[in-house]
């Protein structure tokens, strides 16, 4: 732990480095109009947080290596210390054995914290895996002082390397791969094999290899980075796939025919360094920076490039502070935005965005010199350390200021993408780039920008307005609108009458170009696509007199109408056609939206000017029509209407009665009139398909009869004579027009003899009297049976001759006389029957049936002769009380009533009987005629119960389809079964 004045040097440099920037941030910011306040509790951390490790080395640390949470360090001259920073506690130190004046020059250790190569100042490398405490010596290394290290992150595991990169200090590069199991019976060595595929040179003579790198793009295609102390060298080559076992040497190999790629610079440090900033572990990097001479050259990755992998570089040229002579770079390390440079005093941040020095961190002088910065990409945590002390940097939240850096460099989009979480910080972002693009004359991008921002609503639209861009103010309403909660409704109303406006000036600006006919149609449409949002639909509604007030101050009737079908308000649309004389459009509106209230209110204006359409859309409306309110329209416009217009009303009448079944009284009156005055043949039709009984029609008798006398169609009127049951004016009426129509009115009264002879006479009258027809009368007396000569002969003049009726007196007299003859054979026939039927009772009275001493009730089966009993012609018997109980349930109620009256007074004779002595003679007498009583009751009994049999009788049939439970005892019944 680190002890209490470590830690206040810490909180010191620590508050110091959030200060700077803070500092730094102000400085980049302009404080905006924003509804946003920002309010900081308490103060926020800096980025880069140091903390000591507590950690006391028993002897000075030569060099210090972490990768993949694992740390290696060599102390002294002969200790070699490895911890497990995720197990701390557990320290392994190892004795590297050398007795000579060896020291350790540098360790490397790959990217899984598995393979750790130590190189000696005596030419010398040595190998230990993570999993052994076995030093083993690299034999083939021997003789070459290693310099750097490319680590294979693609084949590489914790057992193997797989086909690795050495750089040497002569600037010889070597492939080589280290595996971990024992070789062969005579191979012990760790190295399979160590080959030289490449030299690099500056200036005609070899360097050192200070850096080298490793990457994989895009179909098998491999980047080598390597730098010496100037050059930055760059191979490109393609491995086959399947081949990347086999090593780089075809790289190599590829670029032997020409000089390499690389990039010089003429100054030195003696070393160079080269970092890359990787997000995760065994991924790609993104990012790079090469610490040498002239400064840091650093910039991004880029693997779609078919020969450089290094694109949009730069050099950050080091500052003045920075002495060679004193103070030169030790090492670098490349964080996401930062790099961070380390001199032997202290650390300097730069972003790499616009390379300012963003945070700086002396050490005091008590630890030493700083000797290595190393980061360690697993974690992401950044290491340094002294002869006697080792630090540890922690990353918070790097780029939460980078929004401000990329902002002041006009790339608003990537400051937007790092603030999107802080909507302060983008706020003010939105407000830079809406005013940048103002200043730029991009109008259309501020407004949809500054609609975005919680700038004053106000100061943004005063803007737009002096500048005169209306296109931009509309934009940056509808931004704002659409912006806007359901709940803000007083804004929403707002926004929304302005944007009419500017919609409805913009129309009628272009509307008077006719050069601009395609803008104006476009801006229409848009229009009518604003005015069909439905997030302002409920705005519109509530406040749609003010959009017909813009509307028509500007005269756009066309969208007038547009948004009153929006709205639904097809009153005013269908008002509007009319006005116009546009009576197809209003009637197919009125088709299309099928409202029953607007087609009672505009029916009459247009069945003055289209009946036909009008009289579709009504057959098409069917049931949903109430006909009987449409009436008023008909009846005015078929009075003083064309033809066309009459034919129609009747088309729609017939319309009702016959396919709709209308029973409306008023429709059938106006059909009956309609008929009566413009299509009399079909009256009569209507009158005899509409029934011939009072109770089956549906018109008015009354009105018929009236309307039909008016015009003269006396056939009607003889036929509503006939349903009203007026025979006697049917068949006056009929005269008048045919005799034959007289005689079918004739016969109707089929069951008043009377009121036919009656009618028959007034026809016979009619045809002797004013037709003056013999042969015409005597057909009348053919015609009616009730009707005799004698009958109509007062009806004949007196100059008459009798020969006129010989014929006729002849068949009466003939039809006299068979009469006659028919009653006699009916007498005769009658006393037969009545004889027959006195020889039947006479049989009856002596027919009798035998009982025998075993026969048994048919009800309850016991013998019969125990108990009075009746006895059937069909053989079945019962016992008298057992009848009683069969038949009592199915007879009527009004049997029943009168059997149990007969049986109270059956009892009652009973008891009178019992209570008297027949000690005198009247009282023999009284008793005789109580005793005929009683067995009157007796017989009038049997009448009801003995009249057939039970089993064979009607009653039988009867009760086929009555339940066997009555209603009234079904639930009892139930519940019993439960």
């Amino acid at each position: 732990m680190a002890s209490i004045l470590e830690e206040y040097e810490y909180s010191q440099s620590s508050r110091h480095s959030a200060l700077q920037q803070s500092r730094l941030s102000a400085s980049n910011i302009g404080i905006a109009h924003s509804g946003f306040v920002n309010a900081r509790l308490e103060e926020e951390k800096p980025i880069f947080t140091k903390q000591r490790i507590d950690f006391t080395p028993p002897e000075k640390i030569n060099h210090l290596t972490v990768c993949n949470n694992q740390l290696c360090m060599s102390l002294g001259k002969d200790t070699l210390l490895r911890i497990d920073l995720g197990k701390p506690d557990q320290p392994n130190q190892i004795e590297i054995g050398r007795k000579d004046d060896a020291k350790v020059y540098k360790l490397f250790l790959d990217t899984t914290g598995s393979h750790l190569v130590i190189s000696l100042n005596t030419n010398e490398s040595l190998y230990l895996n993570r999993n052994t405490q076995k030093i083993r010596s690299l034999s083939r290394w021997k003789g070459h002082l290693i310099e750097s290290i490319g680590w294979n992150k693609f084949l590489g595991t914790e057992a193997n390397t797989g086909p690795i990169l050495v750089g040497t200090n002569q600037g010889h590069i070597y492939e080589a791969e280290i595996s971990t199991s024992e070789g062969s019976l005579f191979s012990t060595n760790p190295d399979q094999y160590f080959r030289q595929v490449h030299i690099l040179d500056e200036d005609g003579s070899p360097a050192p290899v200070c850096s080298l790198e490793i990457e994989r793009g895009i179909e098998s295609k491999y980047f080598i980075i390597a730098t010496t102390r100037k050059r930055l060298f760059q191979f490109v080559g393609r491995v086959p796939e399947g081949s990347e076992q086999q090593g780089f040497s075809s790289i190599f190999n590829q670029n032997a025919d020409h000089f390499p790629s690389f990039q010089e610079f003429p100054a030195n440090l003696g070393y160079s360094e080269i970092a890359f900033y990787t997000s995760k572990l065994r991924t790609s990097p993104r990012s790079f920076a090469w610490m040498m001479g002239n400064g840091v050259l650093y910039g991004t990755v880029d693997y779609g490039r078919p020969d450089s992998l290094l694109s949009d570089v730069q050099v950050w040229e080091y500052p003045t502070d920075i002495d060679f002579n004193f103070n030169k770079p030790i090492s670098i390390v490349l964080t996401q935005f930062h790099f961070l440079l380390l001199l032997p005093d202290r650390v300097k941040a730069v972003c790499i965005l616009n390379g300012q020095v963003v945070f700086e961190d002396v050490f005091p002088d008590k630890f030493g010199s700083l000797k290595k910065m190393i980061k360690d990409f697993a974690v992401g945590l950044i290491w340094i350390y002294t002869e006697k002390a080792v630090f540890r940097y922690h990353i918070q939240r790097e780029s939460r200021d980078v929004w401000q850096m990329y902002m002041s460099m006009g790339k608003f989009d990537l400051a937007k993408e790092y603030c999107k979480d802080r909507p302060e910080c983008l706020d003010i972002v939105l407000a830079k780039e809406a005013e940048n693009c103002f200043q730029n004359k991009k109008y259309i991008e501020s407004a949809k920008c500054y609609a975005l921002t919680q700038n004053y609503f106000e100061e943004i639209a005063l803007k737009f307005i002096e500048a005169k861009q209306e296109e931009a103010l509309k934009e940056f309403l509808l931004k704002k609108l659409k912006n806007l909660k359901q709940g803000e409704k007083t804004q929403i109303t707002l926004l929304v009458t302005w944007l009419a406006e500017l919609y409805l000036n913009r129309l009628g600006t272009l509307e008077a170009d006719e050069n601009k006919r395609y803008q104006f149609l476009d801006s229409r449409d848009e229009f009518r696509s604003f005015l069909r949002d439905s997030k302002i639909k409920e705005c519109l509604y509530n406040n749609r007199s003010t959009i017909y007030d813009l509307l028509a101050s500007h005269g756009n009737v066309e969208d007038m109408v547009f948004f009153s079908v929006i709205m639904q308000d097809y009153e005013r649309v269908i008002s509007h056609y009319c006005q116009h004389d546009e009576y197809d459009e209003a009637i197919d509106i009125l088709s299309k939206h099928r409202d029953e209230t607007l087609f009672y209110k505009f029916s009459p204006v247009l069945m003055q000017h289209i009946p036909k359409k009008v009289v579709d859309a009504w057959i098409q409306m069917g049931n949903r029509l109430n006909a009987k309110k449409l009436i008023p329209a008909l009846v005015n416009y078929s009075q003083i209407g064309s033809t066309q217009q009459i034919n129609e009303t009747i088309r729609y009448m017939e319309f009702c009665v016959y396919q709709l079944a209308v029973t409306d009284e008023a429709i059938h009156n106006y059909l009956l009139s309609l008929y009566a005055k413009y299509k009399p043949e079909a009256l009569l039709w209507y009158l005899e398909q509409a029934g011939t009984h009072s109770s089956d029609i549906h018109y008015d008798l009354k009105y018929a009869l009236r309307l039909c006398a008016e015009h003269g169609h006396h056939k009607a009127c003889v036929h509503v004579y006939k349903i009203m049951e007026l025979y006697e004016e049917a068949v006056d009426l009929a005269l008048q027009v045919d005799v034959d129509l007289a005689k079918s009115c004739a016969d109707l009264p089929e069951d008043d003899e009377e009121l036919q002879k009656k009618l028959w006479l007034k026809i016979a009258r009619h045809v002797v009297q004013e037709e003056k027809d013999v042969r015409k009368a005597m057909n009348c007396l053919s015609s009616c049976n009730l009707l005799k000569i004698e009958d109509i002969l007062p009806f004949f003049p007196d100059f008459v001759t009798i020969d006129h009726f010989k014929e006729a007196i002849c068949i009466s007299l003939e039809e006299y006389n068979k009469h006659i003859e028919e009653l006699k054979q009916e007498m005769e026939e009658a006393t037969e029957s009545a004889k027959r039927i006195r020889e039947d009772i006479q049989e009856m009275r002596n027919k009798y049936g035998m009982v025998d001493s075993q026969d048994k009730c048919a009800v309850c089966d016991f013998p019969l002769l125990n108990r009075p009993f009746n006895l059937f012609l069909c053989g079945h018997m019962f016992h008298c009380d057992c009848l009683y109980q069969e038949v009592y349930p199915q007879l009527s109620k009004h049997k029943r009533s009168k059997l149990d009256e007969l049986q109270k007074k059956l009892l009652a004779t009973s008891q009178v009987t019992k209570s008297r002595r027949p000690k005198k003679d009247d009282d023999t007498t009284s008793l005789g005629k109580s005793q005929e009583s009683r067995e009157q009751i007796k017989s009038d009994i049997d009448d009801i119960i003995a009249a057939e049999c039970v089993y064979c009788g009607e009653l039988m049939i009867k009760s086929i389809d009555k339940p066997f439970i009555d209603k009234q005892k079904y639930e009892e019944e139930k519940l019993s079964w439960l």
